[in-house]
């Protein structure tokens, strides 16, 4: 991480991605990642046979990705990044088939492009906003059912391209939030020191990472924790609760005033 005085150097506002910066209203995203899922098992099916493994129905294919799936996003909580060909591998290895990793990413990506992800209400202005008034800005996000280059058009067609100095995607490091070396990554590419710097997002592993990651701030956004049923299981188990932090706000143009007092 950088080595800068705590008052020295650019003030860094790193961001959450899902539902943060973009989001889909419950109802598709359930769809969206309900096709997640088809997807990969169209892939599995398709694939060769690995020598001397039996066929397996569709519905074992569904089951064991499933299955690595959910290992998968239990690994991001722990902070361990486990990206989308890893997961179509080792999907293939527990059912006898040899699936073309680089296909599954290619799908990812085509499906993202299709899928209506929208802005949230009010972020661009304010991240211009911010960026004039000498803010860097960072997208930090745990890319775990998607490749994180899938975004990267997506967040142009929506006007974040130029407002966005690091985009950091869990799918292309180690790490995923709640690691600190994440959110280090961000700091060493804008040359932030900790204590200038604040993230936010609408989960545990954001509030938790900040803190790990020693920031001055966790700030908790709640205008968008509007969920689907299979990404509240699999993200949001039983027992979840807000993570505990003094900031948050839940609509975009309140940011700025929240982070005068916190910087």
């Amino acid at each position: 991480m950088s080595s800068r005085a705590p008052n020295d150097g650019p003030r860094l506002l790193s961001l959450d991605l899902w539902h943060t910066l973009l989001y889909l209203d419950p109802e598709a995203e359930e769809t969206y990642m309900r096709a997640q899922v088809d997807l990969a098992v169209s892939v599995l099916s398709e694939a060769r046979l690995a020598v001397g493994s039996a066929p397996v129905a569709p519905d074992g294919l569904r089951s064991v990705f499933e299955a690595v799936y959910a290992g998968a996003v239990a690994a991001s909580q722990e902070g361990r990044s486990v990206p989308p060909p890893d997961q179509i591998a080792e999907a293939g290895a527990r059912t006898g088939r040899v699936p073309e990793p680089q296909e599954y990413v290619d799908r990812l990506c085509a499906l993202v492009a299709r899928t209506p992800f929208q802005p949230a209400p009010g972020a661009v202005a304010v991240l211009r906003g911010l960026r004039n008034d000498g803010w860097a800005v960072a997208v930090i996000s745990n890319t775990v059912g998607e490749p994180g280059e899938a975004f990267r058009p997506v967040l142009r067609r929506m006007g974040f391209e130029p407002l966005v100095d690091v985009l950091v995607f869990s799918d292309e490091h180690p790490w995923t939030k709640p690691a600190p070396e994440i959110f280090g990554e961000a700091l060493d590419q804008v040359g932030a020191d900790p204590l200038r710097a604040v993230h936010v997002g609408d989960g545990w592993v954001d509030i938790e990472g900040a803190r790990r990651a020693r920031l001055r701030a966790g700030i908790l956004y709640t205008g968008l924790q509007h969920y689907g049923q299979m990404y509240r299981r699999l993200f949001l188990p039983p027992g979840w609760s807000e993570p505990p932090t003094p900031y948050r706000f839940r609509s975009w143009p309140e940011l700025p005033g929240l982070l005068r007092t916190i910087l």
